[in-house]
């Protein structure tokens, strides 16, 4: 039986998914991706939940893919790993439902990555910044960060792979509200039953355009390319 990397713990109309992997600072290993996209795929169809909280366990959000898995790639099973990346972005960015990203500390690379695509993002004041990735030969996802901050910012985060704390990433919109440590989760409550005081059809409605307002078919050429498809 897999390791349970992925709790889903059920709050009325909210759902709390924590990564459970706080011994590897949350890294998005393939199974732990493979267990959240199916657990999202879950909530989906539930017309309970309006509303699903992403977070981790522990000090830290996600450092990333894990990267001891690249170490084990032979050229045999490198596309279907670059695949399975691919559709992961593609499965988290077109949850169907609203997607609030409880940032319990540092964001990583492809934890950055996690966090641009969920819907909104409460960070705790210990939260950093950073795709430190272009430093060791791999491509940031600039088109997941430039609708966020912009253009301009969203390069020079991709090209310098500088670290910025949660008081900046609030200022440039990275984030929409930074809260002590022990008021992350808390907070991230406050939105989802502001969110969960409308009707599950309209917030999905709402959700859709937000998905066509973005040329998903021009994402995903740009971002499978980056990925190494």
């Amino acid at each position: 039986m897999s390791e349970k990397l992925v709790v889903v713990k059920k709050e009325g109309n909210t759902a709390i998914v924590t990564l459970n992997r706080e011994n590897k600072r949350n890294a998005l290993s393939v199974e732990l991706r493979k267990q959240l996209t199916e657990t999202l795929a879950k909530l989906a169809k539930d017309n309970e939940i309006k509303v699903v909280i992403l977070t981790g366990k522990g000090p830290v959000f996600s450092a990333g893919f894990d990267t001891s898995e690249f170490m084990s790639l032979t050229p045999e099973n490198m596309q279907a790993f670059f695949e399975a990346s691919w559709q992961y972005h593609i499965d988290v960015m077109t949850f169907p439902k609203p997607l609030i990203a409880a940032l319990n500390g540092p964001a990583l690379a492809g934890g950055l990555d996690l966090a641009l695509m969920c819907d909104f993002r409460i960070a705790s004041q210990t939260a950093f910044f950073q795709h430190p990735e272009i430093k060791f030969g791999a491509t940031p996802l600039y088109t997941l960060l430039r609708p966020v901050v912009g253009e301009g910012l969203a390069r020079d985060l991709s090209f310098t792979g500088r670290r910025i704390d949660a008081n900046e990433a609030l200022r440039i919109g990275l984030v929409n509200k930074v809260v002590p440590p022990d008021k992350v989760l808390e907070e991230a409550k406050v939105y989802a039953a502001q969110i969960c005081e409308s009707k599950l059809e309209t917030l999905m409605a709402v959700k859709k355009m937000c998905i066509e307002a973005t040329n998903m078919k021009e994402f995903s050429k740009i971002s499978k390319a980056a990925l190494g498809g």
